[in-house]
């Protein structure tokens, strides 16, 4: 069975209540697993303006309409409007999802915040802001979590370091083409990475000719090829589970067309022979159609 892990990073506030419950209903419509990965503190979107310094920001910006996915609402928390609390005020919300039978897991506490910080902040520092995330998903959910998978793909060291402390069975904390065990600067070794593989909607939207209308196409012909592997998709409460639900249909659709079975995290991590992952470095580098770098599998 080919298998296709959808992994649905929740942003914002808006992203919670409105995106969601959406996708909620269209994944249990196509008989659909994935993992929902939340943001657990205050919404400080609007602090993200000082990426516009970054090399193609404004151009990544530009391509993918931030403020007809985000709303103008959204861009203003954290500056002009307080940052909602969206573990607090959403908590029904993301017990729903678990109550609908999917996996939930740790995206960040203040995504702006770990984003825009943590690569370069100490050990210290990023125990602080996992452990807040940590003690405000037991709080919603009742039980320990089970994954975490990084904000905006940022990580140290350190953070390798908590997942593996947190007992954690596997993490999705980067970008890369097949599971491995991470190795660190230190040679340690952390949980099973099972990174994103495939680019996202706003990575190649208006890029090379692709725009809504056949962005959809483009992503399926990715994965039209079988790999050992198959692969994980992630996709975004803000972008999928709102004006871009359209496009996330007929990737369902098209993905089952395929063949694949749509799982969890979970369920596409028990599908593999952990005693065969490589042991691979992670490393900082860029992407297409993403700026700034991230998290990359070195091979």
């Amino acid at each position: 069975m080919r298998l296709l892990a959808l992994k649905i990073d929740v942003d914002t506030y808006r992203g919670t209540r409105e995106g969601v419950p959406q996708l909620v209903e269209m994944l249990t419509r196509h008989g659909a697993g994935a993992t929902f990965l939340f943001s657990l503190g205050p919404d400080h979107t609007g602090r993200a303006v000082r990426r516009a310094l970054r090399p193609g920001f404004m151009k990544k910006v530009s391509r993918t309409s931030v403020l007809e996915h985000y709303g103008l609402k959204t861009l203003l928390y954290g500056t002009l409007l307080p940052g909602p609390d969206i573990g607090r005020k959403c908590a029904p919300i993301l017990r729903d999802v678990a109550a609908a039978g999917f996996e939930t897991g740790i995206h960040t506490f203040d995504h702006v915040k770990w984003q825009d910080n943590v690569a370069r902040q100490s050990p210290a520092w990023t125990q602080r802001e996992m452990n807040k995330a940590y003690q405000r998903y037991q709080e919603v959910f009742g039980v320990q979590p089970t994954t975490h998978c990084a904000a905006g793909w940022q990580m140290n060291d350190a953070a390798y370091l908590q997942e593996q402390q947190w007992g954690m069975a596997y993490a999705s904390d980067s970008r890369g083409t097949h599971p491995f065990i991470p190795v660190l600067t230190n040679g340690a070794t952390s949980c099973p990475q099972l990174p994103t593989t495939l680019p996202t909607l706003d990575e190649v939207i208006g890029t090379d000719g692709i725009d809504t209308d056949n962005v959809a196409d483009a992503i399926l012909r990715m994965t039209a090829e079988e790999t050992p592997y198959g692969h994980v998709y992630t996709l975004h409460a803000e972008l999928e589970g709102q004006k871009l639900s359209p496009i996330f249909e007929q990737l369902l659709s098209g993905w089952k067309r395929q063949g694949y079975e749509l799982v969890s995290l979970a369920d596409y991590y028990a599908a593999l022979d952990i005693s065969k992952l490589p042991k691979e470095h992670v490393i900082q580098g860029e992407i297409p159609g993403r700026s700034g770098t991230l998290a990359l599998q070195s091979s």
